[in-house]
């Protein structure tokens, strides 16, 4: 069930990048690739996926993304802060027109103060002009390690559509 519910939120990314011409690229933490695995399932992807990143450890962070020691030693990996890092990171590496990043504590495990198991940040970068736009969220999400990943998920394929990610 959960798959289909993301196979049509995958398919309704790609038919909006088809519409406007634009390709995407993601950089992923806690989802691990599973961003990249729904859009993929989308016959066609090709005309509109450029690449996966899954970053889940700080120096994959760094060596892959560019994502500077200094941010993750300051705000940790999961951050506004990183995410933005990462999403600007994927747009230039790939030279993507958009470009998704997320970062979190899936669980169980893994909590530190004001960093609850289930808190996941989102960035979301987009090529306009000569400029970059980025629109970063702050979810909490509840249930087990599987729940907040597909959450995630979710949320990620609904933001690329510039939808209301609920």
């Amino acid at each position: 069930m959960a798959d289909e519910k993301l196979l049509r939120l995958a398919t309704r990314a790609g038919r909006h990048l088809l519409r406007e011409g634009r390709c995407l690229a993601t950089a992923e933490s806690c989802t691990g690739g599973w961003i990249a695995k729904a859009l993929t399932d989308v016959a066609g992807s090709s005309q509109w996926f450029v690449a996966g990143h899954v970053t889940y450890g700080d120096a994959a962070k760094q060596s892959m993304l560019g994502v500077r020691a200094r941010t993750l030693a300051r705000f940790g990996a999961v951050s506004e802060a990183v995410v933005r890092e990462m999403a600007r990171g994927a747009l230039r590496i790939s030279r993507a027109d958009i470009a998704v990043a997320v970062s979190g504590i899936a669980g169980p495990g893994g909590a530190a103060p004001g960093k609850p198991v289930g808190l996941v940040w989102f960035c979301w970068a987009r090529r306009e002009r000569r400029a970059v736009r980025l629109r970063v969220l702050c979810r909490r999400f509840r249930g087990d390690r599987r729940s907040v990943r597909e959450k995630a998920v979710a949320v990620a394929l609904r933001g690329v559509v510039g939808e209301s990610p609920s």
